[in-house]
């Protein structure tokens, strides 16, 4: 084929409809109408598990398969297909022919076709498979592996000379920005395939332009910006456009755009994140990429929806969590001025054999991502060390830290560690920054061990700058108490966890970043707590994203400029007790409050504002600041419906219903365990306790090492306060082990 005019230079035309999906494994060489006969039509991005990758237990992991006739672009030398996203790992084959193979269920990939569609149009059959394997990532985490094409695929036409396509994954064009007082030097360097002699035209915003040869597949210049305006976060989030053209005997043959920003930033130990000299704290959430009844399989109008949620807190970043997330959302994060945490799924256990997986997936990531203005950091691994951490982790993870810094030598490395990892560690000081992922009030301990752990960090390692990568408690709006508790599940909790740890953070800006865990409910299938099979409940949002929780108004009270008030607990509408806490929480500095239309009283603060009201019958509640007012309507009533409560297990009153005895010089469920392990039998009971709580919350609990500073947290704790964490622990159960306590002399 001849090479296509200069109109025709690149063609992309996405391939999302007319597919057929098998739920099986077919032979490798079936024809289109074998995949149709065995299965149905689907429309782009699909998964397999939308509905059993959220309802708890097992889930289907294995093989599938997908096909689509597919012919050549019109007038291109070239036909390349790309995948924006296959989980886990995929095969492409034409006629029977295997032209590539894909690891990892995140990344973009391209897959050249011009050979075998050069007879005329031929059906494109991909396997998937999500299946459980020793060799790439992720394979143990708190979150569901949804198989299938998930994200976009499209078919790309170009000439015989062409921008790479085939490194990485990545756009062809690489764009480095370094800054100097008013003005930037933006070193551009283009790869090129195809052998013909060429050049390479380079802009910035249309204005700026240099040409250059093409010379041994590359083509690099170095433009200059003056008066540089700078991406500044929130505040001016400044895009600029890089193009480069392609030239052959003058005639445009292709181009890549990419958009940049200009930026400087540091971490500093004793200030925190800085941007552009300025001290910017990162005060954000987490976000997964899945939504209720669609899995990972997400829309734009899902997308746009998690952005306006986050911009809505006014939260200043966000971390990409576990994965490399959807090239669109970091461009939508470029726009908004989100500063972003991005990492690839090295998640939970390490994997002996996935280190060259890992090193892949580290590759795409910031090859392709590395020209977005909003990531600052490229995560290694998350929690990587809760089967413990030998040398082995340890060398793994230099061997990364290294190649994330020769691919990209402007930007930070980082880890999220596990709150078990001891902090003398040698992999603590791997990456250029760490943080950790701290659940004290939650899994164990109370919320105020956070404040004394990182306090404690803080002194031991001046010159060591944390962060806090996780934290979060479970909430199912369902469930409402009039007094709230650690394990309980309520949204109430939730919020009063919330308003902790919001006001600890703000007292420590040394704090590099913090992210909520997590933005909104996520699928983990592995989990069945808290009134719902294969969900984790710790967003702020709901899994649908149509319900905000009470704890996502006390970030928007704490971070959002926007003017707001909210009256907490109107999914507790029917309340018991004679005299009520109506809690609000606003960003305004005074509040009113209204009962059936008359003033109850006012209170000035910050975030969350608190009134006693007496209730008799059926009230509407009205909290009033300025021109802001929201309301709900209360109930009094003589006893609260069994369904706004946990059954059976909630942890305010079971115990105490269940008058378990703890008779005088024998232990019960009463003691904590540090005195129990003092007698040899007690030590083997807690022994049995500890590890059946280690694997209560599915996969992610086996093989659990606890280190000594957590051991000593632990020890002060009664079994009776630790079961309470776990929740959902039968009666009989507790009773059961109170018995075997009580035969235990102390």
């Amino acid at each position: 084929m001849t090479q296509p005019p200069p109109d025709l230079a690149r063609r992309v035309t996405p391939i999302l409809d007319d597919w057929a999906f098998a739920p099986l494994e077919l032979a490798v060489d079936s024809s289109w109408d074998d995949v149709v006969e065995a299965g149905e039509p689907v429309t782009l991005p699909h998964t397999w598990n939308a509905a059993d990758g959220q309802a708890g237990g097992g889930y289907r992991r294995g093989r599938s398969t997908y096909a689509r006739r597919v012919s050549a672009v019109t007038d291109a030398a070239e036909t390349w297909v790309e995948f924006a996203g296959v989980n886990s790992s995929a095969e492409v084959y034409v006629g029977g022919q295997l032209l590539a193979r894909h690891d990892g269920g995140y990344s973009t990939f391209r897959v050249d076709l011009t050979a075998v569609l050069a007879d005329g149009p031929a059906t494109l059959l991909v396997i998937v498979d999500n299946s459980a394997n020793e060799t790439v990532y992720p394979q143990q985490a708190d979150f569901t592996f949804y198989g299938g094409i998930y994200r976009d695929v499209r078919l790309l036409g170009v000439g015989t000379v062409h921008f790479a396509l085939g490194e990485a994954g990545g756009p062809g064009l690489t764009v480095v920005p370094t800054l100097d007082g008013d003005h930037a030097d933006v070193a551009l360097s283009a790869r090129v395939d195809g052998g013909a002699a060429a050049s390479v035209r380079f802009h910035i915003d249309r204005e700026t332009a240099q040409t250059v040869p093409v010379a041994a597949g590359e083509a690099i210049a170095t433009l200059r910006i003056e008066r540089v305006r700078r991406w500044h976060g929130l505040r001016d989030p400044h895009l600029y456009t890089a193009r480069a053209e392609l030239l052959v005997e003058g005639e445009v043959v292709d181009e890549v755009e990419l958009r940049f920003g200009c930026r400087e930033f540091a971490v500093d130990p004793q200030r925190g994140f800085l941007l552009n000299g300025e001290e910017y704290p990162l005060r954000g959430v987490s976000r997964h990429q899945d939504h209720e009844g669609v899995g990972n399989a997400i829309t734009e109008e899902m997308k746009l929806t998690d952005l306006a949620l986050i911009r809505e807190l006014g939260a200043t970043t966000v971390r990409l969590a576990h994965y490399q997330h959807d090239q669109r959302f970091y461009e939508l994060c470029d726009e908004a001025g989100l500063v972003v945490w991005a990492e690839i799924p090295q998640i939970t256990v390490f994997l002996p054999g996935a280190t060259d997986n890992a090193r892949d997936q580290l590759t795409e990531l910031i090859v392709q991502n590395r020209h977005h203005a909003s990531i600052v950091c490229w995560g290694l691994s998350n929690e990587i060390t809760l089967a413990g951490a030998g040398e082995d982790v340890v060398a793994a993870h230099r061997e990364l830290n290294e190649l994330a810094h020769r691919l990209d030598p402007t930007r930070l490395t980082a880890m999220a560690n596990l709150f078990l990892l001891e902090t003398d560690h040698p992999l603590v000081t791997v990456p250029d920054v760490m943080s950790y992922n701290l659940y004290f009030g939650w899994y164990v301990g109370e919320a105020a061990d956070n404040d004394t752990w990182l306090d404690d960090f803080h002194a031991a390692y001046p010159g060591i700058a944390i962060g806090l990568s996780e934290y979060g408690a479970d909430a199912n709006p369902q469930y409402q108490s009039a007094e709230p508790a650690k394990g309980d599940y309520t949204e109430s909790y939730q919020a009063l966890y919330h308003e902790h740890l919001v006001e600890m953070i703000e007292e420590r800006p040394w704090l590099w970043a913090t992210h909520v865990w997590n933005l909104a409910d996520f699928g983990s299938a592995g989990r069945d707590e808290g009134g719902v099979a294969g969900r984790n409940q710790k967003g702020l949002v709901s899994f649908d994203r149509t319900l905000r929780k009470d704890a996502f108004y006390v970030y928007k009270a704490a971070w959002s400029t926007e003017p707001f008030v909210h009256v907490a607990g109107r999914r507790r509408a029917d309340r018991a007790e004679e005299v009520t806490e109506v809690v609000v929480y606003s960003n305004q500095p005074r509040v009113t409050l209204l009962v059936d239309g008359m003033e109850a009283g006012t209170t000035e603060g910050r975030r969350a504002f608190r009134f006693d009201v007496p209730i008799s019958g059926q009230h509407q509640i009205t909290a009033r600041a300025g021109e802001l007012v929201d309301t709900i309507f209360l109930r009094k009533v003589d006893e609260v419906t069994a369904a706004a409560v946990r059954p059976t297990t909630t942890i305010a009153n079971w115990f105490e219903d269940a008058e378990l005895p703890s008779p005088t010089g024998f232990f019960s469920i009463r003691d904590t365990l540090a005195d129990i392990k003092q007698s040899e039998d007690g030590a083997r009971v807690i022994a049995s306790v500890m590890e059946a709580m280690a694997t209560s919350r599915g996969e992610v609990g086996r093989g659990v090492e606890i280190p000594p500073a957590m051991l000593k947290i632990i020890d002060r704790m009664s079994v009776e306060k630790l079961l309470q964490q776990a929740g959902e622990v039968p009666i009989e159960q507790v009773a059961a082990l109170n018995a075997q306590l009580n035969l235990i002399a102390k």
